[in-house]
């Protein structure tokens, strides 16, 4: 029985996160979207509009809203406080999704606004929420606090195998894991562990409706992909993808090692 709190759950491993979580009864779940009457209805369509669900507003891009978000949180979980925080609301830009960072070159403006849009959101809006939220983290049992990262953001994996795609945002999740290291830093002593989890390559949506140009891009990547690992078979489902990163959190301890960590979803450096 425990508290959990998911931030960005209207679709995807978000979505799946809720799901799984749900099924017992005695757990409470409370999921962060942008879009908080789309969700409940997907609830209720999907979930059986499971009682142990709340659905509330907050936008990564707004303190206030996630200020209110955390607000209402502690009304909800009262004394119990939060056990477990996933951060996996993000930002994911279709703008440099099957790119080299030089295809940016004559491209400043567009550039300039997808990074700041992909730092405010993945970056400062996840120190803002770690923040608001703590005060929660802090009254749970389990005390911890899971940012659903990439391994496109891993430097040794980059340059080893030459994987191009996807820069800027690589960059903002590089960013995040170095956030939640800084805060395992100041609050292991705490007993909050922080830990940063990739969940490996997922089918999500992401590949339907791109262009012949994006799907040579997206069959290199594979390529890749395959060379480093022999045995992969494609993107895995959410269903698989989540079950694989609570696996992670669940067995994961300060005294461990996992406190500021960067792992996949098989909890070591192996990111498909």
């Amino acid at each position: 029985m425990s508290v959990y709190v998911v931030t960005g759950v209207s679709r995807g491993i978000g979505f799946e996160f809720l799901r799984q979580l749900s099924k017992d009864p005695g757990n409470l779940v409370i999921g962060l979207v942008r879009e908080k009457a789309a969700t409940e209805k997907k609830v209720a369509a999907e979930l059986d509009g499971h009682s142990n669900i709340y659905i509330l507003e907050a936008d990564l891009t707004n303190y206030a809203s996630l200020k209110h978000a955390a607000g209402e949180t502690a009304t909800i979980v009262g004394d119990r406080g939060i056990d477990i925080l996933i951060a996996n609301g993000a930002y994911v830009s279709s703008f440099d999704s099957f790119d080299a960072i030089g295809k940016f070159a004559d491209k400043p403006d567009e550039m300039d606004a997808v990074m700041t849009e992909l730092m405010q959101t993945n970056v400062t809006g996840n120190i803002h929420l770690f923040h608001l939220f703590l005060p929660l983290i802090f009254k749970g049992k389990t005390k911890k606090v899971i940012s659903i990262t990439t391994g496109l953001a891993d430097v040794d994996s980059t340059n080893l195998m030459g994987v191009e795609v996807a820069p800027l945002y690589s960059v903002s999740k590089a960013a995040l894991n170095m956030v939640v290291a800084k805060f395992n830093a100041q609050y292991k002593k705490d007993g909050v562990l922080f830990l940063s989890i990739s969940p490996g390559v997922v089918e999500v949506g992401q590949y339907a409706n791109i262009t012949p140009e994006q799907g040579q891009s997206l069959m290199k990547f594979m390529g890749i992909i395959s060379t480093y690992a022999p045995d992969f078979k494609g993107p895995s489902s959410p269903e698989d993808a989540v079950r694989q990163v609570r696996s992670i959190w669940e067995k994961a301890t300060i005294e461990s090692g996992f406190g500021g960590a960067f792992v996949s979803h098989h909890g070591d450096k192996n990111w498909v």
